[in-house]
């Protein structure tokens, strides 16, 4: 039997009891996998080049913008907190981070003392970011700075906390 395969639209032959068994046929099996997709092609938001997307992917883009490459996602995110305008920057370096890791101090939580560095975070005691002095900066995991920041009770636990540790 002669059919048409459903990507390419050319035509072979198959067996009729295999024309019988499937409801669609392909030529070969590179047009079988490309039969399998079911995204779409998709324009790059920076570039224009077109682009495969999964539809998983489609569905759950929050911005709705899709990208051939990570140089195009990095091209369009460009002036978004990035560079000048990421919120760390100071002449160039995120130095405060490196200013504590220089110091001889612990790298540990001051209130639940978490060692992971992986988590830990540098807190501006009087919260001016500006102030990169010694004595401004601790380290705080992100948890302990999140509470910091948001709980009253926390703070006034924070601050009995730095007093001991200024005074000793």
């Amino acid at each position: 039997m002669i059919i048409r395969c459903e990507i390419c639209s050319r035509y072979f032959v198959r067996k009729r009891s295999q024309v019988l068994l499937a409801k669609k046929h392909y030529c070969s099996v590179k047009c079988q996998i490309l039969g399998r997709k079911k995204g779409k092609i998709i324009e790059c938001f920076v570039c224009g080049k077109k682009v495969y997307k999964k539809n998983k992917d489609i569905n759950n883009s929050k911005n709705k913008k899709f990208f051939c490459g990570v140089n195009c996602s990095n091209k369009w995110l460009g002036g978004k907190n990035r560079g000048q305008n990421h919120s760390n920057w100071i002449n160039g370096k995120f130095s405060y981070k490196n200013i504590l890791k220089r110091a001889d101090t612990a790298i540990i939580c001051i209130l639940c003392g978490e060692k992971d560095p992986r988590i830990l975070s540098v807190h501006h005691i009087d919260k001016n970011r500006e102030n990169n002095s010694l004595s401004n900066l601790t380290w705080l995991c992100h948890n302990c700075h999140f509470l910091v920041h948001n709980n009253s009770s926390e703070l006034t636990r924070f601050n009995s906390k730095i007093k001991i540790n200024v005074n000793s």
